[in-house]
């Protein structure tokens, strides 16, 4: 957002404070009379330049439309909702339909996708993927309809029973892998259906950072400088 001059603040000042006060947006009128500006000309000009710096919007040729824009503006349209699908394990399999329970809000430049109609989150349970750094409370976003490739990490459905595991093959035949020595691989004893490659993830940080203490990954610092820690 470009700097605003003074007077360009004090008239988006003006604005906001007489929406509050009034309830009602002032019209190129009130501002000049305010400003004492001779002609409606030194509005229209302070209006086309606050526009231009991207802090007011309105509707030419309509009375009270002015509309003063936030710095996050331009951000809040870069946020789209993911449809949240319930949870997946992330350990043993469970036999689990999956219900829609609300959704996701994320910016799409920060999770690095831009999601479509197929995408959808799911909530992580169980620490089987832990080293994919996945753990219990962190939520995937997954995309329906990929196809996988070794080494992708899928939320699947084998033998009818559901799980988020990594997805390998071995001479042509896929199974799962958990990313954990204390779970086995899950070979299909008839089916294995993906429903959808993992494309992003949303850290639960405190989730993560408990299941790395307690997998010994990471130490509590231990203050030795100061007596009073």
């Amino acid at each position: 957002m470009a700097e605003l001059t003074r007077k360009q603040q004090q008239i988006l000042d003006f604005i906001q404070i007489w929406q509050r006060e009034q309830g009602m947006m002032p019209t190129y009128q009130e501002i000049a009379d305010h400003f004492s500006f001779r002609s409606l000309n030194s509005v229209t000009e302070h209006v086309r330049l606050l526009r231009q710096k991207g802090v007011l919007s309105n509707e030419p040729g309509r009375a009270r439309s002015f509309r003063v824009l936030s710095p996050l503006h331009d951000l809040r349209r870069r946020i789209v909702d993911i449809p949240l699908l319930g949870s997946i394990p992330a350990g043993f399999a469970e036999n689990l339909e999956q219900e829609a329970i609300g959704c996701v809000s994320a910016d799409v430049e920060s999770i690095g996708i831009k999601p479509s109609t197929r995408t959808f989150a799911l909530v992580v349970k169980g620490d089987s993927m832990i080293g994919r750094h996945i753990v219990s409370g962190d939520t995937a976003i997954v995309e329906h309809g990929v196809t996988p490739k070794p080494g992708d990490v899928v939320a699947a459905l084998i033998d009818g029973e559901s799980t988020l595991k990594t997805f390998m093959t071995q001479r042509g035949k896929p199974y799962l892998c958990a990313e954990n020595p204390r779970y086995p691989d899950l070979i299909p004893a008839t089916d294995l259906v993906i429903q959808g490659v993992m494309v992003a993830l949303i850290r639960n940080w405190r989730a993560f950072h408990l299941a790395l203490l307690l997998s010994g990954l990471v130490f509590p610092i231990t203050c030795r400088l100061f007596s009073t820690c």
